[in-house]
């Protein structure tokens, strides 16, 4: 088995099974916390495909905003359980900083892999074969070019949908105030 087949499939585990803790999750501060690090896993799949802007897109628009508005929502109307905010101990936190440390040393062999160990066997990154997106493709330069090109139109009309829709928010806000 490759090593990069084992990095692919442990993020992928690591998805599956934080969507899982979303739906299964009664708790709603912890099945918020668990879509974020469904996002945030995603973003970095995204990633490793050549999709920078996919990826950056993924992890400040969902898990930066809409993810922390849910947050805020949740916790401003205490939703959360009352005993979350006991203190965990036992089993749970061992597996719980044992997770993170491994968690951390992936990332870090990832990132620092091809520079740390450049000259040694085997060097060549984890992800070297896993199908990427062709250069160009996917950045925030070709993005724009096709967006402000082929697509002009379809932008005009979403920022005219969207400005409709704040308008009438705002007249929706006043008539009830």
């Amino acid at each position: 088995m490759s090593s990069q087949l084992v990095v692919f499939s442990a993020m992928s585990i690591v998805a599956v099974l934080s969507a899982v803790g979303v739906i299964v999750s009664r708790n709603a501060v912890r099945a918020a916390l668990a879509l974020v690090v469904n996002f945030i896993v995603l973003g970095v799949l995204y990633f490793t495909m050549n999709l920078e802007l996919l990826g950056i897109s993924q992890v400040l628009v969902y898990t930066g905003l809409i993810m922390m508005l849910f947050l805020f929502c949740i916790l401003l109307l205490n939703l959360g359980a009352p005993q979350m905010l006991e203190e965990t101990s036992g089993l749970k936190r061992y597996v719980a900083v044992l997770l993170s440390l491994v968690l951390i040393v992936l990332v870090l062999t990832q990132v620092l892999g091809p520079v740390a160990f450049s000259g040694a066997p085997g060097s060549e990154s984890a992800l070297a074969g896993i199908p990427t997106a062709p250069d160009g493709y996917g950045t925030a330069k070709s993005v724009g070019t096709e967006i402000f090109t082929n697509w002009i139109y379809a932008l005009e009309i979403c920022s005219v949908l969207l400005l409709l829709g704040i308008v009438g928010s705002i007249l929706l806000a006043k008539r009830r105030g």
